[in-house]
């Protein structure tokens, strides 16, 4: 079983055999809650590429660990990068979305307020579901052993999401009624790929219209209509495998 990752603010005069401290709520979660005793292997991120691997020196008290630093593992920037647009979904489906592309391997998550939208972020309700978001991102890196953890970005319009689109080498809208499927389309090697992924009552015509004129063509999934917060899911996977970051 690969070691459990931990997430620390900074990783900035690690060398190799220094001791390096965790604790506050990542030291408790490793002492109290997974039990890390001297000896086990353990890694340390900063969440942006950057890794310490190492093994377990002592504990101290409840929410403090010392690990003895011994390789520095780095993940590289993604080629390509992959970004999903992701209307804002009902419920807790938001998270669901955000931990499982996460866990799949995307590079960037935006929130998006679409028209067919039934859930609206607004004022507190918005700053706390998006905390909510990158929080779940936090947690899906760290399970999934990543190094470098997706960005969630503040939620985005409609012009906006037409804006990242327009400066997108590859741009695709996950439509049922899309005459392409995305398995067969033409992907970058390099640069960026971005996938929108509608609402509930899917991407509205004028919506439509407005990524059209970003260059973004509607591309369908398969036969079957996925939930919006399982399609990124599903199209992050097959954009991976496709561009053989997966290999």
């Amino acid at each position: 079983m690969t070691a459990p990752v931990f997430l620390v603010d900074s990783l900035e005069g690690a060398a190799p055999g220094s001791p390096l401290t965790l604790e506050g709520s990542e030291g408790r979660h490793a002492v109290s809650v997974r039990r890390l005793e001297p000896g086990e292997e353990i890694v340390l991120t900063d969440g942006l590429g950057r890794g310490v691997a190492g093994i377990v020196l002592r504990t101290e008290g409840k929410d403090r660990l010392i690990v003895e630093a011994r390789e520095f593992p780095v993940e590289p920037e993604p080629r390509p990068r992959i970004t999903v647009v992701q209307a804002l979904p009902k419920g807790d489906r938001g998270e669901l979305a955000v931990e499982t592309m996460t866990e799949t391997g995307v590079d960037a998550v935006v929130p998006w307020s679409a028209a067919r939208c039934i859930t609206q972020w607004k004022g507190e309700r918005g700053a706390k579901s998006l905390a909510k978001w990158r929080a779940t991102a936090r947690e899906a890196g760290k399970q999934s052993r990543r190094l470098r953890f997706p960005e969630v970005a503040e939620a985005a319009t409609s012009k906006q999401v037409a804006a990242l689109l327009a400066a997108a080498d590859f741009a695709a809208v996950l439509h049922e009624e899309g005459s392409e499927p995305l398995a067969t389309a033409e992907l970058p090697a390099e640069g960026s790929i971005v996938l929108v992924v509608g609402p509930e009552g899917g991407v509205s015509p004028q919506e439509l219209a407005l990524f059209a004129e970003a260059g973004a063509r509607p591309y369908r999934l398969g036969r079957t209509v996925l939930r919006t917060s399982t399609a990124g899911t599903a199209g992050v996977a097959l954009l991976l495998g496709r561009t053989g970051r997966w290999s």
